[in-house]
């Protein structure tokens, strides 16, 4: 599926929240968040992504074929010797399904649209040490 406003807006009213050692983020596209920034800081980590493997294309389909994408992402980021965090998409819409997703810290945007591409999917979010989570569409890193 290729950008569109609804998509844009869908992404933006979206909770992605992170299970970081020491507590949970609660990130939103744009709004920085000092707990992460302060994670980043003591770590040492100057960049992250947020990446899903479920619902390709924002295309709904059944658990057992997220779950079994999850895995397989979560395997490829550990083979690219990434620590991936846990985490979850929770939209504001109700009737939208939670996704699972990783939190990688050093990945960089280039990364993880190529691997968010592997996956179908339209976009993920990424930032730096400032922790303004930034929603960035794969189709912009695509060659």
């Amino acid at each position: 599926m290729a950008k569109t406003n609804n998509l844009e807006a869908a992404y933006r009213a979206t909770t992605y929240r992170v299970f970081l050692p020491g507590g949970i983020c609660d990130l939103r596209v744009g709004e920085p968040n000092e707990t992460l920034r302060c994670w980043l800081e003591t770590t040492g980590g100057t960049q992250f992504a947020v990446i899903t493997a479920h619902n390709p294309g924002s295309v709904v389909v059944d658990d057992a074929s997220n779950d079994e994408r999850q895995a397989q992402l979560e395997c490829d980021l550990l083979e690219g010797n990434y620590e991936p965090y846990a985490g979850q998409n929770l939209p504001d819409a109700a009737d939208a399904p939670v996704e699972e997703s990783c939190f990688v810290p050093d990945l960089a945007p280039e990364d993880a649209c190529a691997l968010a591409a592997d996956y179908g999917q339209n976009a993920v979010i990424c930032g730096g040490i400032d922790a303004i989570p930034q929603l960035v569409w794969v189709e912009d890193y695509e060659s």
